[in-house]
């Protein structure tokens, strides 16, 4: 193998597979990133077995060749040299690989290519759907920080993909709290599929797609073990979770005894005060919603009370419909909700204590939040 890149591409190609490294391992090989030349591009591609990652960089190809090195060891190297053009150059006797940058030259020993795990590809399968890549961050980045991380329940570790005529809906939860987004794709599906995909795959893809802009093509691999999500410069593969996802349609409440809707900058603000006080009394933090008369706007007032720390209180305006009342919730769950909702007004909906609230973006369809109330005594 013999060619030549630009340092800058490189160092991209590496850090978007390294997050697809094995930390720790039985398997010596899956420490290491594959370097293989592919059609007058340089293939990267990392895996830990759980989710694969192949990026595609330019390259000028001089001789074909494949080799694997150490992941951290080739990173380290590459992102300490300038940038310039870097040479490459395998010698297959002994695996080493020469690299060759300005004033500087590298040797680094690695083992051969036949020894990585094969990653799927596209091949020439029909998409099970088409993506925008906007649109297909901003919803991973709205639904899967819901998941579970505790792996009690494997099944809530993932997200739920449901896939029906031109819509895809996307579902997480973790016993206390369920996300959901429901977007139009741009082309119809050509078969209805319900998948669960790994949140941490999701995350890695958000990332992945941030700054590009082809769309995202989504295969389910022959099997069915194997979700493969394809653009034009990198490919991401994960492994598929078995199991059951909960009925979300029922866990979702069709009515309401009191909407408020208020602005998303002061509940922030009121929040984040409260929470310096709730992280000291079980993260507690209570809303209690007051409607408005003839003489004035309701109002909503977050407080939070720590025995041995002190306690606050702030208020704001919100316009109230039905009854009003009050709902204890856990204030990192509140946070969350309130930061996966990018428009400016914030609509939230209960029906008593006991119930769970549900948030929703005011002028935005598609998305909606639920958090479990917390018990007060």
């Amino acid at each position: 193998m013999k060619l030549s890149c630009l340092q800058e591409n490189l160092k991209r190609g590496l850090a978007i597979v390294s997050h697809a490294v094995a930390g720790k391992s039985t398997l010596p090989v899956l420490s290491n990133i594959l370097l293989a030349s592919d059609d007058g591009r340089l293939k990267l591609a990392a895996t830990n077995l759980e989710i694969g990652i192949t990026c595609w960089i330019g390259a000028k190809i001089e001789d074909e060749g494949a080799v694997t090195v150490p992941a951290k060891l080739l990173s380290d190297v590459v992102g300490s040299l300038p940038n310039d053009r870097i040479d490459l150059t395998l010698d297959v006797r002994t695996q080493t690989l020469n690299l060759k940058c300005a004033r500087f030259e590298t040797n680094i020993k690695g083992t051969e290519a036949g020894e990585f795990p094969t990653i799927p590809t596209i091949d020439d399968r029909t998409p099970a759907a088409i993506f925008p890549p906007a649109l297909l961050r901003e919803t991973i980045e709205q639904v899967a920080f819901a998941a579970a991380t505790e792996e009690t329940r494997p099944v809530l570790q993932g997200v739920q993909l449901r896939l029906r005529d031109n819509r895809a809906i996307f579902a997480a939860a973790d016993g206390f709290r369920l996300a959901q987004r429901i977007i139009e794709l741009p082309e119809p599906i050509v078969q209805q599929q319900e998948l669960i995909i790994p949140a941490r795959a999701l995350t890695e893809l958000a990332r992945i797609v941030d700054d590009d802009e082809s769309p995202v093509e989504m295969m389910i691999t022959p099997g069915g073990g194997q979700v493969l999500f394809h653009t034009s410069t990198v490919d991401l593969v994960s492994r598929l979770i078995d199991g059951r996802f909960p009925d979300v349609d029922r866990v979702i409440p069709q009515q309401y005894q009191t909407r408020a809707v208020l602005d998303r900058q002061e509940l922030t603000k009121a929040v984040k005060l409260a929470s310096f006080f709730a992280v000291a009394s079980s993260n507690i933090v209570r809303l209690h919603m007051e409607p408005g008369g003839e003489m004035g706007p309701g109002r909503i007032t977050i407080s939070a009370n720590a025995v041995e720390v002190g306690d606050n209180k702030g208020q704001i305006d919100a316009t109230i419909q039905g009854d009003g009342g009050q709902i204890a919730l856990n204030v990192k769950f509140l946070s969350d909700a309130i930061a996966a909702i990018p428009t400016p007004q914030i609509a939230l909906e209960t029906q008593s204590p006991q119930h769970p609230a549900v948030f929703k973006p005011v002028g935005a369809d598609g998305y909606i939040h639920i958090v479990m109330p917390m018990t007060v005594r």
